[in-house]
């Protein structure tokens, strides 16, 4: 990607809206957008101040294409760092495409994915982590995703890892100093200071790394399969927790032939439920591949929920299913307490370790299922200030620097020389300069920006 020519793209998304923004980025920014302009009051942008706004129309041979908005803002002040303006146009299609069309004869060219961002980052206004978080804040779809998103964005993570960078940094200096005096067999850097840095370098690698199970659950959203023989309520109880009727109800038993899908946020958790067909020995066809495809579900799902129906309850279809899901969380649910008495609760919760009660039909017992999957999260980390995770390229970095300080502290109490030591130092700093970028490649970057949108 080039960074001193003049890029344009649609900022907003595409289609018939109020209004659309277009956004150009560049050296010569002002410039061909001046050339457009025909401020009302008759202005020329170039002469103007940043961060200003003014009215006006975009004209193509003396013909007006449409009133506009448009904003400046001179670099370095501005979100690439370079000129950037914004017009704000009319949100019809043809109108945008009309404007786009003129800037790239007039010397654009249209920005690639993620190709304001970059240039960002490229003249310094963001680390590499920030920019990865623009995208995550785009793609929040929940109220936790959205907070991760904004905390990284804002630079908690960076400056976390450059802390710990710049005083590992400032060791390794000492160490390689060492090597320039090695005949006469001095030490510049205090081992058991260094120790006490290994160690506090070490724990926190190790809690953010923790963090990830979290800030991956939180990103990608939980799957939940709610699994049991036909006509329990597992369709009812999917309607009543997405609070509409997503899934056909009926009586008869065979009802879902396929899996069905939907997502709902609980305390800012999103949890994204699949209603499956009823587990049962069937001769029909197209139920049999409803009841394969459960299980196919059933392995990608982080929990299952397993319904009973109260009147028909039978414990060994449960064993059947933790026999062959050993590894998965499993979660027992009651259906239909109401025809219960406190008697068969109390006979059910001894048969049924971990049972919980609920009636999907009158809605009883649904706030509880829902605390209880919360409990399943720990959404406590969320309130505080702690650094949570959610990349898997910042967890891969996290995990490889960890393992080069677990090698240098081993070097450190084995006593080994200045010259290996430095060497497991100089990979525990490249793999924490890849996650801020002070350590990139055109490959890394080139990944990591094409998953953003155009525009951004």
């Amino acid at each position: 990607m080039l960074n001193s020519d003049n890029i344009v793209a649609l900022a907003t998304p595409s289609g018939t809206g109020a209004i659309a923004i277009i956004r150009v980025s560049g050296p010569d920014a002002l410039s061909l957008v001046d050339a457009l302009f025909q401020s009302i009051k008759g202005k020329k942008l170039v002469q103007q101040k940043s961060h200003t706004i003014h009215l006006g129309h975009i004209m193509d041979d003396g013909k007006i294409m449409d009133e506009v908005l448009v904003s400046l803002f001179k670099g370095p002040h501005s979100y690439t760092g370079e000129n950037v303006v914004e017009i704000s146009c009319h949100g019809s299609p043809y109108i945008q495409q009309q404007i786009i069309q003129l800037l790239l004869r007039k010397g654009c060219r249209t920005a690639s994915p993620g190709e304001f961002t970059l240039r960002a980052f490229l003249n310094g206004k963001m680390d590499l982590s920030q920019a990865e978080a623009v995208a995550d804040l785009i793609a929040s779809d929940s109220e936790a995703a959205h907070d991760i998103a904004i905390q990284q964005m804002r630079g908690g993570f960076s400056n976390e890892i450059q802390k710990l960078r710049e005083e590992l940094l400032n060791f390794a200096s000492l160490i390689e100093l060492e090597l320039d005096f090695s005949q006469e067999d001095v030490e510049f850097a205090d081992r058991t200071q260094f120790n006490e840095l290994l160690n506090r370098i070490s724990e926190v690698l190790k809690k953010l790394i923790d963090s990830f199970a979290l800030g991956n659950v939180i990103k990608h959203g939980i799957p939940v399969a709610i699994v049991g023989q036909p006509n329990v309520g597992k369709s009812t109880l999917l309607n009543v927790l997405l609070n509409e009727e997503r899934a056909i109800v009926s009586d008869v038993a065979g009802t879902t032939r396929d899996t069905v899908e939907d997502q709902i946020s609980i305390n800012g958790i999103n949890f994204r439920f699949i209603d499956t067909a009823g587990i049962r020995e069937t001769e029909d066809v197209v139920e049999k591949i409803g009841i394969e495809r459960t299980f196919d579900k059933i392995e990608k799902a982080r929990l299952i929920i397993y319904l009973f129906d109260s009147q028909h309850v039978d414990s060994k279809e449960l064993e059947k299913i933790k026999e062959r899901y050993p590894l998965k969380q499993i979660l027992p649910i009651c259906n239909k307490m109401d025809l219960l008495d406190q008697h068969q609760i109390v006979k059910l919760k001894i048969e049924i370790p971990n049972v919980l009660f609920l009636s999907a039909k009158h809605g009883t017992g649904i706030k509880e299922l829902e605390s209880h999957l919360l409990g399943l999260v720990d959404s406590g980390a969320l309130s505080g200030d702690t650094t949570i995770i959610s990349n898997s390229r910042h967890y891969d970095a996290l995990l490889k620097a960890l393992e080069e300080i677990q090698k240098v502290k081993e070097g450190l109490e084995m006593e080994l020389s200045s010259d290996l030591m430095a060497i497991d130092i100089r990979q525990a700093l490249y793999h924490l300069g890849e996650i801020t970028g002070s350590v990139t490649t055109d490959d890394l970057l080139g990944n990591i920006f094409s998953n953003f949108c155009i525009g951004k």
